[in-house]
């Protein structure tokens, strides 16, 4: 018999499938530039669908992983360290009403957390496109096949972490003490200018020495048969770029994954928040590109994030003894994010330095 939780899964994931083949079969026949007014019509419908499965988890959450009884919410808190009791509480409709309304709450601060990191890796994306000289009409085909990539990969991931951490929870402290490295490491070279060589990235130094690479684009295409030889067949650099993407995806996955582990140990929350963040990041990117001269604190404020919920992994205990529960984690969260916002409004770049970037990439004057 198929458990509620295969099952859950398994429609969510076929209908993010029918979100990529409706996208890449109908709306993508053609290689195109995208718009500020097209990326944020689309950053709009994913976050609606986010915020919409937010509701899901809300009414019927519950279902998820089949809890019927007092008994299920109180084995569920206790697998998944969930930062909330129902001590005292004998009845079940309420007991469960609790756990949908945390399960819910757990998700959109993870995909909240995810969505805010998700930004400075679109900055490095753009630096890749860039310097790789890829055309703009093409950036939307690279970053919809990235994602696929990257969903595939965050899967295996989540859920070998998840199983990992409910062995040996001590891997708790092992990422709240990378990620406050991370944090302090990233304020400490916020102002450090980002660069991509793609003639020497390892990505690209590993495929050409072991790969026939086509030193010139071919169109929208990753590889081509050359017919003046042999009919062999070439990668090329647009496909280059699609790794340098996909290897981005890793090395960023490494501080998100764990940030949203500090919210929830249960991997189908993590993955859910996961992938609708994912999902939208390739219409995020073309937002970003367009506005990102207007944050100057974002690195700042990402920085205390990934601190901020790196001494929450380390400190866990002693927080949930004092009460400290998602809703607070989400406050710290928001407070963070809007600060930065605030304090890039207030106090605006007046170099040029982002606006030069911008420019460059999108042809026209940033926002």
């Amino acid at each position: 018999m198929i458990s509620s939780e295969n099952l859950i899964f398994a429609c969510f994931l076929t209908f993010i499938a029918a979100i990529l083949v409706l996208d890449l079969g109908i709306f993508d026949k053609k290689s195109h530039e995208v718009k500020f007014r097209e990326a944020l019509i689309w950053t709009l419908v994913w976050v609606s669908f986010a915020v919409g499965f937010y509701f899901l988890l809300f009414y019927f959450g519950d279902r998820l992983h089949g809890v019927k009884t007092i008994e299920d919410v109180q084995y569920r808190i206790d697998t998944y360290k969930h930062t909330y009791n129902i001590l005292g509480i004998t009845d079940t409709s309420q007991a469960i009403h609790i756990y949908r309304k945390n399960l819910a709450l757990e998700y959109i601060t993870g995909y909240l957390i995810e969505y805010m990191l998700s930004v400075d890796n679109v900055f490095v994306m753009i630096l890749v496109f860039m310097s790789f000289g890829v055309q703009k009409m093409y950036y939307k085909r690279v970053l919809m096949w990235g994602i696929i990539g990257a969903v595939i990969m965050r899967f295996v991931f989540i859920f070998l972490s998840a199983a990992l951490i409910q062995r040996f929870d001590w891997i708790l402290y092992i990422f709240g003490a990378f990620l406050v490295f991370t944090g302090i490491k990233m304020f400490l070279e916020r102002n450090k200018e980002d660069k991509v060589d793609p003639a020497h990235h390892p990505v690209v130094k590993f495929v050409s020495k072991f790969f026939p690479v086509h030193p010139t684009y071919f169109r929208q295409h990753f590889w081509f048969r050359n017919k003046h030889d042999k009919n062999r067949l070439y990668f090329t650099p647009l496909f280059l770029v699609l790794l340098v993407i996909e290897f981005t995806d890793v090395i960023f996955a490494i501080d998100s994954v764990p940030a949203i582990f500090s919210i929830t140990q249960d991997p189908y929350i993590v993955f859910f928040s996961n992938i609708f963040a994912i999902m939208g990041l390739r219409s995020l990117f073309f937002v970003v590109a367009h506005v990102i001269g207007m944050f100057r604190f974002l690195k700042h404020g990402l920085a205390f994030l990934l601190s901020f919920i790196g001494f929450k992994m380390l400190l866990h205990v002693q927080l949930t003894e004092l009460g400290f529960t998602t809703i607070h984690s989400l406050l710290v969260i928001v407070g963070i994010l809007a600060t930065s916002i605030a304090a890039s409004l207030i106090w605006p770049d007046k170099g040029r330095k982002k606006r030069k970037v911008v420019s460059e990439l999108t042809g026209e004057k940033p926002l």
